[in-house]
């Protein structure tokens, strides 16, 4: 039993016999002593003459010292295999754990900045706020996220990627905090401003984390996954927060408190996420300028289109609660909440059926809706018609989408590994300014001459900016990065 044993072992290691079979113990014969029976040898069963024994191959040495080549390499059959649970798999679950996690910090911290969305017309009413002042309210956010936004790369550097994120999800507990116990427009001024300074900081940190973690490494998904994490937090957000404050006690109160308690996982994600991302202390800044000659073309299309796209979506979030409200005489705060997430659902839908496809193209399909759903916005201020509405929010949302989509792809194509860091956050200033700013505008109009001959003037306004740069899109292209 034991010799059958060594052959199979030597059959099944077959990169080992070779170094054992060319060293044979000096001095000893590898034949049997006279008149005993090899134990490889078996014998005939149907009568008492043995048969010839087989070929004796290197590995059927006799038991004794063995060859010095065999004492420092063992079989790898003589090895355990490894443990599935402890192997890994722990390892890629984990990951994939992480990677949720990430995506799911990413989500709450979106839906809590947009929660408030909806009651932005109520507490005009409690506090007796301009349309001016709710727009500053709303802008505020974006005087806070930009400045976190371009110092998250130093702050990550110097604090660590996790020290960041925690310190984020602390700011929006307080910005959470603050909306919650709000008793005067100082307190909604503070409370946004946390809010733009957790998301600045974060959304850099969580969107890198994305990329690191994704189970596959595919980066297009990655990609994909944090764009529709975040257009889902900007239409979860309203809809949670309309629900919540029309069907359930403390409409004011609640959905803040929901958001504490949503932050409470999303702290325990970001702080089981990896430590890296830490940069290097001693690192050099880039040396000349920050757009190469042959980018600048292509990110003055992009941000002008963004700047653009975005101006919309600002419009919606900060007064199209009020607007709604005014055009349909509604006071349902789910109705205000439904009207603004629409536009990033088919924002969302619009960048799913467009993805892969080159950037002038995309630009000359968006901005024509864009512009469309615009004129109908103005529209139906006029008509006060609710299907009027609807379809303005369908077809501005839809271009909104393949715009900001066309966008990204130009600039990403455009630019190095080098730079593209350093390019996208200068992209996505460009973006948020475009949120930010002309709002504010559409508030001073309309606290002189009201809230719908506001929206219609800057509806018709960014319609003929959309329809001139929807010209010289289909004239020139976007340059080498967009084609």
């Amino acid at each position: 039993m034991f010799g059958t044993f060594e052959h199979l072992l030597c059959s099944a290691t077959p990169n080992i016999q070779v170094s054992v079979c060319r060293t044979q113990p000096s001095g000893r014969s590898r034949d049997p002593p006279e008149g005993r029976m090899p134990l490889d040898k078996p014998r005939d069963l149907t009568g008492d003459t043995p048969r010839r024994a087989p070929r004796r191959t290197p590995c059927d040495m006799p038991r004794g010292r063995p060859a010095a080549s065999s004492v420092h390499r063992a079989p790898p059959a003589f090895r355990p295999a490894p443990d599935p649970s402890a192997g890994g798999q722990v390892p890629e679950r984990r990951g994939r754990l992480r990677y949720r996690g990430a995506a799911y910090a990413l989500l709450t911290l979106l839906t809590g900045t947009n929660l408030a969305t909806p009651l932005y017309p109520g507490y005009a009413d409690r506090f007796g706020l301009s349309p001016l002042t709710v727009t500053l309210v709303f802008a505020v956010y974006v005087a806070a996220l930009v400045p976190a936004l371009l110092g998250a790369g130093r702050l990550t550097a110097a604090l660590g990627r996790r020290a960041l994120l925690l310190a984020a999800v602390g700011a929006a507990a307080l910005g959470a905090l603050g909306f919650a116990v709000a008793s005067g427009p100082s307190w909604l001024f503070a409370a946004r401003a946390l809010q733009g300074l957790a998301l600045g900081a974060a959304s850099g940190p969580l969107t890198a984390a994305l990329t690191e973690l994704q189970p596959a490494g595919d980066t297009r998904k990655a990609a994909l996954t944090s764009t529709v994490v975040s257009v889902g937090g900007l239409g979860l957000g309203p809809v949670l927060g309309g629900l919540l404050a029309e069907y359930a006690p403390a409409p004011y109160v609640l959905p803040f408190v929901l958001e504490l308690v949503l932050l409470v996982p999303a702290g325990c994600a970001v702080a089981a996420l990896p430590a890296a991302g830490r940069g290097p202390r001693g690192a050099r800044r880039r040396s000349g300028p920050l757009l190469a000659p042959a980018v600048r073309p292509v990110f003055a299309a992009s941000g002008a289109t963004a700047f653009l796209a975005f101006a919309v979506t600002g419009l919606f979030l900060a007064l199209m609660p009020s607007y709604v409200t005014t055009l349909t005489g509604s006071g349902n705060l789910l109705l205000a909440g439904g009207a603004v997430a629409l536009l990033p659902a088919c924002s969302a839908l619009a960048q799913l059926a467009g993805y892969g496809r080159a950037a002038p193209r995309l630009w000359r399909a968006g901005l024509p809706l864009l512009a469309a759903g615009l004129v109908l916005l103005a529209l139906a201020g006029r008509t006060s018609s609710p299907a009027v509405l609807l379809a303005a929010v369908v077809g501005a949302g839809a271009g909104q989408g393949l715009v900001f989509l066309g966008a990204m792809t130009a600039v990403g194509r455009a630019v190095d590994g080098a730079s593209r860091a350093e390019v996208l956050s200068a992209f996505y200033v460009v973006v948020y300014l475009g949120v930010g700013v002309p709002v504010i505008g559409v508030g001073l109009l309309a606290t002189a001459a009201g809230l719908l001959p506001a929206v219609q003037g800057f509806a018709v306004v960014a319609a003929v900016l959309c329809a001139a740069a929807a010209v010289v899109v289909a004239r020139r292209g976007a340059g080498d990065g967009g084609r």
